[in-house]
């Protein structure tokens, strides 16, 4: 063997073994990037698709103006519709169901000058809408949100036979509006903790 070959293997056994750790351990830093990134988005993507979030500005805005919690109203909305423009078998509207009578009753009362059922369509209107009615029910009953909630989605008159104001969950006797009041309270704690910063909580 050559002078020159000797040198040149004698450099790689000095060398080589640390460039090849090196390799390795970019690569492993790479490796490592792209999975926390892949999780982050399947993560986010899961989290949108079981828990989605839409028109918060708007929802920030009708807490604020009408004194709900964002968190709540996201939650009902989540429950009512999904965030889809979707309609009801009784001819409920939009985002958080609201129905054409209700939505007349409150255009008149907040001076609205004209109203179509397609006005419900909008998810700013929908939104609004449907806060006052949730702020209406809250105040209704003296803050109780569970007998709030009930009232929305089976009207008042079931919930006066429960306790009204002093109305707890386990009072409710209709199977399905049990299971929504149980399921909007659970959502909304949900909101509250993966979306605080937009819904205007803070720092998430």
């Amino acid at each position: 063997m050559s002078t020159r070959a000797r040198r040149r293997r004698r450099r790689w056994f000095e060398t080589g073994p640390v460039k090849v750790l090196g390799v390795l351990v970019a690569l492993g830093v790479v490796a490592v990037v792209l999975v926390v990134a892949f999780n982050g988005t399947v993560h986010k993507a899961l989290n949108e698709l079981t828990l989605p979030l839409e028109h918060e500005d708007i929802i920030r805005q009708q807490a604020k103006e009408k004194g709900v919690d964002a968190a709540l109203i996201a939650a009902v909305i989540d429950t009512e519709s999904k965030f889809t423009d979707a309609e009801s078998s009784a001819g409920a509207r939009g985002l958080m169901q609201v129905t054409p009578e209700a939505a007349k009753d409150i255009a008149r009362h907040s001076g609205a000058t004209s109203f179509h059922t397609s006005d419900l369509s909008n998810p700013e209107i929908n939104i609004k809408y449907g806060t006052y009615l949730l702020a209406e029910r809250i105040e209704d009953y003296e803050g109780n949100v569970a007998a709030a909630l009930a009232s929305y989605n089976a009207g008042p008159g079931p919930v006066e036979k429960w306790g009204g104001s002093d109305l707890k969950v386990e009072n409710i006797t209709y199977p399905e509006t049990r299971a929504y009041v149980e399921l909007v309270l659970e959502r909304q704690k949900e909101y509250r903790e993966k979306y605080a910063s937009e819904l205007g909580y803070g720092k998430g």
